[in-house]
């Protein structure tokens, strides 16, 4: 799923590519991927496009004269950049948008279609679709510290969950708890204050620093392949790897449709987490699905 550094990279780059362009056409490919039906999508048409901007992972396009549209793209949702005229009738599209000079359009490759579009005709309206969570980039240790322990879950929990913390995902999740050298698994009511010191230090320099490596890579082009693992990630998706900072194989967990990757020795006092003990633990501290944890109208964390 995309996350902070690859959405701000998405706004970046639309906002680059769109701004100041009306839409000629749109068509919709896949009906599901509509949430709302009123307006219909077809007003979107004629519209200029003002400019792009987030509320959590979701991307906000503004068109002129009031209306929104706003992408979610779950798990395998993603933009592509096609040459004027593009008509092709790939599975994997959900949607396009036509423009004097190219296609914009909005695929997912997965057999469940979870990416989501609404278009809504207010600021207040897309404010009602922001999860929430807090900002970690522009907040204070103090609110990093309420957030963090407003209910006692695992850290992994805590990090992921939109309604706390704003962008956070299973991939930087991973790296964050590396580089703060604290276990998934450790309850958010049990830190104590220079933990909690690390953990939002950690979570500040990560996304930081990932915000400004992507940034950096081919930053003319669209971003056509956005994804989840990153050769220099140290954890995430490098199980059996070394881990960069002391050598020792990476470890994995893995739960529901995720995995947690960790270094024993970086972040669990050199235990290996039993894969089927930490898959019960988190089955209690994790939503049952996908969207689940991304609706923001749903309140049904089970929490410790």
């Amino acid at each position: 799923m995309p996350e902070l550094p690859d959405i701000v990279r998405y706004v970046a780059s639309l906002d680059r590519l769109l701004k100041g362009q009306a839409i000629a056409g749109v068509r919709v490919r896949s009906p599901f991927v509509l949430r709302t039906f009123e307006p219909a999508i077809e007003q979107i048409i004629g519209h200029e496009v003002r400019g792009f901007s987030r509320r959590g992972k979701r991307i906000v396009w503004e068109l002129n004269d009031g209306p929104f549209l706003v992408f979610h793209l779950m798990i395998a949702g993603r933009f592509h950049w096609r040459k004027p005229g593009y008509g092709g009738r790939s599975k994997a599209d959900l949607l396009a948008i036509d423009f004097a000079d190219g296609v914009m359009t909005l695929t997912e490759v997965s057999a469940q279609k979870r990416a989501g579009v609404w278009l809504v005709a207010s600021r207040d309206e897309v404010d009602a679709l922001d999860p929430g969570g807090l900002d970690v980039l522009n907040s204070s240790q103090a609110a990093f510290a309420e957030a963090l322990s407003a209910t006692n879950n695992t850290l992994k929990r805590a990090l992921t969950d939109p309604r706390r913390f704003d962008g956070i995902g299973n991939a930087y999740s991973d790296e964050i708890l590396h580089a703060a050298r604290l276990s998934p698994l450790r309850r958010t009511q049990q830190l104590s204050a220079e933990e909690v010191l690390r953990l939002w230090q950690a979570a500040r320099q990560t996304l930081s620093a990932w915000i400004d490596r992507l940034a950096a890579e081919r930053p003319d082009r669209f971003p056509e392949k956005v994804t989840a693992f990153h050769p220099q990630m140290a954890v995430h998706g490098k199980f059996g790897q070394a881990c960069p900072v002391c050598g020792a194989p990476v470890q994995r967990i893995r739960y529901a449709s995720n995995e947690c990757n960790y270094c024993a020795r970086c972040q669990t006092e050199g235990k290996v987490l039993s894969d089927r003990s930490l898959a019960r633990l988190l089955k209690d501290d994790w939503p049952a699905t996908i969207e689940e944890l991304e609706d923001p109208t749903t309140n049904n964390d089970r929490q410790g």
